[in-house]
């Protein structure tokens, strides 16, 4: 017989078991298998704040919350394949990059171009062919119009003084990395007004600067240097650069389909043809050359830029041409800007927005200025663009750097995105790696602290993010 106050301790010890176990159930229908940590949970969680507080940091995850907003994954769901995330490298950079001490840049060059360490991965290059307008002058490659109009004389040599050399550093850290050129202009003496500015390409000269883009191709391939695509014309509606050029529809498609086209053929040259590169308020262009049958089989696909319009405009011209491939080659940040507004705007509208409707790239303008956003041509160039690092007595690192760094880092060539639902005040984007990781960029689109949560398969985490942050998750 049990004495009394041996039932007691009994009594007492049951309640005790009871009360755990209810404890242990209870919490355990709240979060199921949800660890508070991102190392518990294999996910690593990387922030970007407004406040700079934390740059492209790596962050614990959070304890679930009920009012969470939960974005749902879904792998079975494949869109298009990414080429890579990362920057122009203008003239300008090359030269500012080039004047640094030889240490110094390698360490720089490693940190932009490989993932180790604090590396972000920069695995998708636009360089200007001939002069663009964050260089310290104009140029092309045939600046001496030739007697005949035909027999001209081509160089590379105002790029061998540094962007060149600064190439060739590059491709020695990334062999893979892709680069697309882009000119700001044909040589003066092929356009109608004779000037670097404005004007238009003669068409008896249609044949010349086809043969001027095969020279390119080749002499750069004899340098090291691949081409994977090129544009027909930095933003082609735009006369106000210096350089720059006009450059219609209509012309564009005559231009792919009797001389360029034709001529990468008959040389062997597999570099793809973009066209367009400019902005997304006129889709009716990239979808008019294309809409041309003579044309179309000459082209892989169209660029934009995002200073006019809406970036949902790149899922018209894919639903319009679904064979042709979509890339987002440029948007600038500004000296004078804000690096809150600025690191939610660009991560919502480009690194998310941009790749959600159908961009195999996102590329930032540009890699380096100095403190005063030189070099740039005289009446025409930008003289507030604001690099991803900014090259003075010290190198520091802006804006950019971290919008690319997010997607960069993390989501390499040949990854493919995949479905991620969309949630009011977070817009994300998701991609599954050639490795098989999984990766979410997210952004907090409002004004208050905003708790997200993940679902993935069998896989549920939760994290926080404050006003304006940018998140990536990888698992």
């Amino acid at each position: 017989m049990i004495s009394v106050k041996n039932q007691n301790r009994l009594a007492i010890k049951l309640g005790v078991l009871l009360v755990v176990a209810i404890g242990i159930a209870s919490c355990s229908k709240k979060s199921p298998e949800i660890p508070a940590t991102a190392e518990d949970n294999g996910v690593a969680f990387y922030m970007t704040t407004g406040d700079r507080a934390s740059l492209l940091a790596k962050t614990a995850l959070t304890v679930p919350d009920q009012n969470a907003a939960v974005i749902a994954v879904d792998t079975t769901q494949r869109f298009q394949s990414i080429d890579g995330f990362g920057f122009s490298l203008t003239g300008g950079s090359a030269a500012l990059l080039h004047a640094l001490d030889s240490g110094k840049r390698a360490t720089w060059l490693k940190e932009l171009f490989l993932t180790e360490g604090q590396g972000i991965g920069i695995s998708y290059l636009r360089i200007s062919i001939g002069a663009s307008d964050l260089d310290d002058h104009v140029f092309s490659y045939a600046d001496k119009k030739p007697a005949n109009g035909k027999a001209f004389q081509f160089s590379l040599d105002e790029d061998r003084k540094h962007l060149i050399p600064i190439l060739k550093e590059i491709i020695a850290l990334n062999p893979n990395i892709k680069i697309m050129g882009s000119p700001w202009s044909a040589p003066t003496w092929m356009k109608d007004n004779d000037k670097a500015k404005a004007g238009k390409l003669k068409p008896e000269f249609y044949e010349a600067y086809a043969k001027y883009f095969v020279q390119y191709i080749q002499e750069m391939k004899q340098e090291g240097i691949a081409i994977d695509a090129v544009t027909l014309q930095n933003e082609p509606e735009n006369p106000k650069n210096t350089p720059s050029m006009i450059m219609t529809a209509e012309d564009q498609a005559l231009f792919v389909k009797k001389n360029l086209g034709p001529a990468f053929k008959t040389a062997g040259i597999a570099t793809k043809i973009v066209v367009f590169d400019h902005n997304c308020d006129h889709p009716e262009y990239p979808i008019a050359v294309l809409n041309d049958a003579e044309a179309k089989p000459f082209v892989d696909g169209s660029a934009f830029h995002l200073y006019l319009g809406e970036i949902e405009v790149l899922s018209k011209v894919h639903e319009a041409h679904p064979d042709k491939n979509v890339y987002f080659t440029e948007q600038w940040t500004s000296g004078e800007g804000s690096f809150a507004g600025d690191l939610q705007w660009h991560t919502k509208h480009l690194v998310i927005g941009a790749t959600r409707n159908w961009s195999r790239n996102v590329l930032e303008w540009n890699l380096a200025a100095d403190p005063q956003f030189n070099p740039h041509t005289p009446d025409g160039g930008c003289t507030s663009c604001q690099g991803a690092l900014t090259i003075g007595a010290e190198v520091t690192r802006n804006v950019s750097y971290y919008i690319i760094g997010h997607a960069s880092k993390f989501v390499p060539e040949g990854s493919v995105r995949i479905a991620s639902t969309e949630v009011e005040g977070v817009p994300n984007v998701t991609f599954i790696t050639p490795q098989g990781k999984k990766v979410m960029v997210a952004v907090n689109d409002t004004d208050a602290e905003k708790h997200v949560g993940v679902k993935a398969g069998t896989k549920t985490f939760n994290a926080t993010l404050p006003k304006g942050a940018v998140a990536t998750f990888v698992w």
